[in-house]
C-alpha cells in the first residue's frame, strides 16, 4: 500500500503559543523572540500525533522543533503528577557525538523549566533524560533499569541492542514518539538496519509511536518520508512533509588563486593558494575548511603552519575519522568555545554537531554533490538568520566548471537525489536473528513485519526463505564453523532461536559498519627482496586493484599480483607507468544529477560556439547561467572553446570516444555521468572486450569519463561491444566481471560479518579484520560450491552493483544510447585532448610533482594550440 503523503501547513504563531504549557511558554520566550519557520510547520502536527519529516538547512532549529511538543507533553503530565515509569520518546541519531550534544541540549531546558516552576510554586515530577550508546558503562545501564528515562537518546546500533535487552525492552512497551535525526546520513546499510528496528519497536509498543524525521536539505522528500514511516495501509502510515525553504541567505563564490590555471608555475599556485586561504581566514572570526581526503586535511594544516608560523600555532586543528575520538571531541569543544581560528576537516564535520559560530566555510575542490555542498556551507552562520558564507577554491579546470554549475544548482535550490539501499539480505539475516531471540514467530507474521519497512517492501518471499534457510543451518556449513542460529518448523510454520548463547552472540556482533584495516604490501619474487614488507595500503584502496595494476607507495612503483589474507603481494621490477592513484579510494563520487547538469551546460556552450556566437556573448551567458564573475566565466570559456576546436565538446547528447596512442592505445570515453556510473559502464565494456579477444585490458575511471586500453583492442571491437551491451544484459555482464575481484572478496567479508556467518566477537574474544578475511576466504569457497544463489553471495553482488556502482543510472545511459538520445562519435588524436588529460594523468599523479605536472600541461596545451592553428 502506498504511504499517504501530505504537505505540512504553516501554522499561526498564536496557535502554537496557546498550545504550550505556561511553564514551557515562559521558558521558550525567555530564550527566543519568536517561533522559527520549522517550528511553525512542525510543532503542532507532532502535538496532534502526526508523523512528519522536516527538511531544513543546517541551523534551522529542527531539533528543538521535534522536542518542543514532547517536552510540552511531559511537562503537562509532570505538573499533574501523571508521569509514568516508562520511555515516552526515543531520539535516534547516527552520530554518537550528536547524541551527546542533544542530551546536553535537553537537560539544560528541563533544568531551566524546573527553576521557573520552583519560582512559581508549581510542583513538577522529575523528567528524566538518559543517553545510551556503545560507550555507556554497565553501572549507567543498571541505573536506567532502576530509574527509567522518559526520553532516551541513542544510536541505531544501540536501539537494536535495547530491543533485545530482556528487562530494558519492557520499558519500550508504550513508546509514544520516535525522532530520527540526520536522516539524510542514513541512506546506507545503517539506515536499512534502523528501518527494521523502527518496525520492531512499533510491533512491541501498545501505542503506535509518532515518527519524526529531521533532515538537512535533501531530495526526494517523498522517498525519505516512506523510509521514515514504512509501508502499510493503516492511518499511522500517513506522513506530513515540511520542506522548509526559508531564506537562510547563502553567499557563495567560486575562486581561483591564480589568474591563469595553465600559464603559471607550481610554486606560484602553491604560494597563491595558501595566501588566499590565509587572507580568507584572517577576514573571519572562525573558518572551517573542507578537503575531500584525510591526507589533504593534514597537508593543508602543515603548509599553513609552515608558511605562517606565527599565525597558526595553537589556533588551528584537524578533524577527520582517522583521529582518536578524544582528539576530535577536544577540537569540537575548542571550536564551541571560540578558541580555534581555523579547523580543517574531510567529511567528519558535515553532520549537525554543534560547533558554535563559524564565520566562513572554505571548500577546497568540489564536494561532488549539491546536497553535500549545502550541508558543508550550512555550517557557517549556524544560527537561524545568519548568512552562510561559502567559498569554493579550485585549482583545476574540470573542478572550475563543476563548482560553477554546482553554484548555479545551490542558488536555484536544485538538490541531487539520494538512493536508499533495498532488500539487503545481510542486514535482514542479522535482524531476523534478533527477532527470533526476542520471541517465537509465525513465519507469515515475521515476513509481514519485515515488508512494512520501506527498505524491504519489495522483498520476495523466495529471498526471505533463503535467509531463513541459511540461518536455520540448511546449507550444512558446520565444517566451516557456520552454525544454525534459529530453528524453523515447516509444519507449524514457527521460528525461534537456537542455543543458550544466542542473545550474547547477537548483542556482541550487532551493527553494520565493517571493521577496516591496513593491508601489508609484500614483495612476491626476486632473490634479494622476496618476502620484504614495503609498506601498507588501506582496504578501500585494495578493493580497486586488479592483477596487473601499478600503484605508487613511498615514491616507488609496484605491480599488484594477488592477496593472501591481509597481505598484498607485488612485483617491484616494474617499468610501466602507474594505473591508479593512491588517493583514489578516498575520492567522493560526483552525483549523477549534477553530472547531467554539467553535461547539459557543455551542450549549451557547444550550440553557441557552433552558431558562431561571439566570445563576449558566450562569456556573458556563462556568467549569468552559473552566477559567476567575469574572471571565472573567461576561464571556463577558454577551456571549453579549446576542447571544442580540438576534438569537439561531449555533452548530454554526445559521447566522444577518443583514440589516442602513446605508450598504450587509449580509447577514452568522454562520458560525464559520475564515477559510480562510469565504473559500471567501463567494467562491462572491458569484460566484453576480454571476451572477444582483448588482452591485458586496463581501465581508468573518473567522474568525467573512463578509458580502456590493452592489446588487440580496436574501434570496431568497441563498436561491437556497444551494440551488444544494453540495459537488459548489463547486470549479467557485471556479475560475471566482478566475481573474481578483490572488490568481491572484501565485500563478501563485510556481508558475512553483518549476516553473522563470521563472528567478530565470540566468548569475549574479538577477531581482527585480518582473521575475519582469512575465515571469509574459506567460507566464500564453500558457499560458491553450494549455490550461486546463496543469500550472502547474492547480497555481495547487489551491494557492488547498486551501492558501490550505480547500476540503475548506468542502465538509463544505455537506454539513451539505444534510443538515439545520446550519439557516439569516434575520433583519433595524436595528442590527448584537454578533457582527457586529468584521466590519463591520474595514475601518474603520485610520481609527478605539481611543478612538473604544470610544465607538462603547458607543453601539451601549446602543442594542441599549434595543431588547431594549422
Amino acid at each position: 500500500m502506498p504511504v499517504k503523503l501530505e504537505i505540512a501547513k504553516l501554522r499561526k504563531s498564536k496557535e502554537v503559543k496557546e498550545m504550550l504549557h505556561p511553564l514551557v511558554r515562559e521558558w521558550f520566550f525567555s530564550k527566543f523572540k519568536e517561533f522559527s519557520l520549522p517550528q511553525l510547520y512542525g510543532v503542532m502536527p507532532i502535538w496532534e500525533r502526526k508523523n512528519i519529516l522536516i527538511s531544513a538547512p543546517t541551523g534551522g532549529t529542527k531539533t528543538l522543533t521535534a522536542f518542543l511538543s514532547i517536552l510540552n507533553y511531559l511537562v503537562s503530565l509532570s505538573a499533574k503528577e501523571e508521569l509514568e515509569d516508562k520511555i515516552y520518546a526515543v531520539y535516534c541519531s547516527p552520530l554518537r557525538a550528536l547524541s551527546n550534544d542533544i542530551y546536553v541540549n535537553l537537560v539544560e531546558p528541563l533544568s531551566e523549566i524546573e527553576k521557573i516552576a520552583k519560582r512559581k510554586g508549581v510542583k513538577l515530577q522529575k523528567i528524566r533524560v538518559s543517553l545510551r550508546t556503545g560507550d555507556t558503562s554497565t553501572a549507567e545501564r543498571q541505573k536506567m533499569l532502576k530509574s527509567c528515562p522518559h526520553i532516551l537518546v541513542t544510536t541505531p546500533e544501540t536501539l537494536a541492542i535495547i530491543l533485545n535487552a530482556k528487562k530494558f525492552s519492557e520499558k519500550l512497551g508504550a513508546v509514544e514518539f520516535v525522532i530520527v535525526d540526520e536522516i539524510h546520513a542514513l541512506a546506507n546499510k545503517r539506515g536499512v538496519h534502523l528501518s527494521l528496528s523502527l518496525e520492531r519497536l512499533e510491533e512491541m509498543s501498545i501505542i503506535k509511536p509518532v515518527r519524526i524525521g529531521l533532515s538537512a536539505t535533501i531530495a526526494p522528500l517523498e522517498e525519505i518520508a516512506k523510509f521514515l514511516v514504512g509501508i502499510g495501509n493503516d492511518e499511522k502510515r500517513k506522513c506530513l512533509t515540511a520542506d522548509v525553504e526559508f531564506e537562510k541567505k547563502i553567499d557563495v563564490k567560486v575562486l581561483t588563486p591564480v589568474s591563469d590555471l595553465i600559464d603559471t608555475t607550481g610554486l606560484e599556485i602553491h604560494s597563491s593558494l595558501y595566501k588566499l586561504i590565509d587572507k580568507l581566514i584572517q577576514e573571519h572570526k572562525t573558518t572551517l575548511i573542507f578537503t575531500n581526503t584525510r591526507s589533504a586535511t593534514e597537508r593543508v594544516i602543515h603548509h599553513l603552519k609552515e608558511m605562517f608560523p606565527k599565525k597558526y600555532l595553537e589556533e588551528i586543528g584537524a578533524h577527520h575519522s582517522s583521529l582518536s575520538r578524544e582528539y576530535r571531541f577536544n577540537i569540537e569543544e575548542r571550536l564551541r568555545k571560540g578558541k580555534l581560528k581555523v579547523v580543517v576537516t574531510s567529511t567528519s564535520l558535515e553532520l549537525g554537531i554543534d560547533i558554535g559560530y563559524i564565520g566562513l566555510v572554505i571548500l577546497l575542490g568540489s564536494p561532488k554533490s549539491t546536497a553535500r555542498a549545502l550541508q558543508r556551507i550550512g555550517r557557517a552562520g549556524h544560527k537561524l538568520h545568519d548568512v552562510a558564507e561559502g567559498r569554493f577554491i579550485v585549482l583545476d579546470r574540470d573542478d572550475l566548471v563543476e563548482c560553477s554549475v554546482m553554484k548555479k544548482e545551490i542558488v536555484e535550490r536544485k538538490i541531487d537525489k539520494i538512493q536508499i539501499p533495498k532488500n539487503c539480505l545481510d542486514v535482514l539475516s542479522q535482524q531476523i536473528y534478533g527477532m527470533a531471540i526476542y520471541k517465537i514467530w509465525n513465519i507469515k507474521d515475521m515476513y509481514g513485519l519485515i515488508k512494512k519497512s520501506y527498505c524491504y517492501s519489495s522483498l520476495s518471499y523466495e529471498d526471505f526463505l533463503s535467509v531463513i534457510s541459511y540461518l536455520s543451518g540448511e546449507y550444512a556449513l558446520e565444517h566451516k564453523n557456520v552454525y544454525g542460529k534459529i530453528w524453523y518448523d515447516p509444519e507449524t510454520k514457527m521460528i525461534g532461536k537456537k542455543g543458550k548463547l544466542a542473545r550474547v552472540i547477537y548483542m556482541t556482533n550487532i551493527g553494520t559498519i565493517p571493521d577496516e584495516s591496513y593491508v601489508s604490501v609484500v614483495i612476491a619474487k626476486g632473490e634479494r627482496r622476496k618476502g620484504e614488507k614495503v609498506g601498507v595500503i588501506d582496504e578501500a584502496f585494495l578493493e580497486r586493484l586488479k592483477p596487473g595494476d601499478v600503484f605508487v607507495l613511498g615514491g616507488q612503483k609496484y605491480e599488484f599480483l594477488y592477496t593472501r589474507g591481509m597481505k598484498a603481494y607485488v612485483n617491484s621490477s616494474v617499468y610501466r607507468p602507474p594505473t591508479i592513484p593512491s588517493w583514489f579510494s578516498e575520492m567522493l563520487p560526483l552525483s549523477f544529477d549534477l553530472a547531467l547538469e554539467i553535461s547539459r551546460f557543455r551542450g549549451l556552450i557547444e550550440e553557441k560556439l557552433k552558431n558562431k556566437k561571439s566570445r563576449r556573448e558566450i562569456e556573458g551567458f556563462i556568467k549569468k547561467f552559473c552566477y559567476v564573475d567575469d574572471k571565472v566565466a573567461e576561464k571556463i570559456f577558454s577551456y571549453l572553446q579549446l576542447q571544442e576546436k580540438y576534438l569537439g565538446l561531449p555533452s548530454n547528447k554526445k559521447i566522444i570516444v577518443e583514440n589516442y596512442k602513446s605508450d598504450k592505445d587509449y580509447f577514452i570515453f568522454h562520458a560525464l555521468f559520475g564515477r559510480k556510473v562510469n565504473d559500471a559502464l567501463s567494467r562491462g565494456i572491458a569484460y566484453l572486450l576480454g571476451q572477444v579477444g582483448g588482452r591485458d585490458i586496463e581501465i581508468g575511471i573518473n567522474d568525467n569519463g573512463f578509458y580502456v586500453c590493452g592489446e588487440k583492442i580496436s574501434g570496431n571491437r568497441i563498436k561491437k561491444v556497444l551494440n551488444f551491451l544494453n540495459s537488459g544484459n548489463l547486470r549479467e555482464v557485471l556479475e560475471e566481471a566482478i566475481e573474481r575481484t578483490e572488490l568481491f572478496n572484501r565485500r563478501f567479508r563485510h556481508n558475512a560479518v553483518r549476516s553473522l556467518m563470521i563472528l567478530r566477537t565470540y566468548k569475549g574474544r574479538r577477531k581482527s579484520a585480518g582473521k575475519q578475511q582469512l575465515r571469509s576466504g574459506f567460507v566464500l569457497g564453500a558457499v560458491r560450491k553450494i549455490s550461486r544463489e546463496f543469500p550472502i553471495l547474492k547480497e555481495t553482488r547487489r551491494e557492488i552493483l547498486e551501492d558501490v556502482m550505480d547500476l540503475s543510472n548506468a542502465k538509463k545511459v544505455l537506454d539513451w544510447l539505444q534510443e538515439g538520445k545520446i550519439k557516439v562519435e569516434f575520433k583519433k588524436t595524436s595528442l590527448p585532448s584537454p578533457f582527457s588529460l586529468n584521466l590519463i594523468m591520474q595514475g601518474r599523479a603520485d610520481l609527478i610533482k605539481i611543478e612538473d605536472k604544470i610544465e607538462f600541461l603547458k607543453r601539451i596545451y601549446k602543442l594542441i594550440q599549434k595543431q588547431i592553428n594549422k
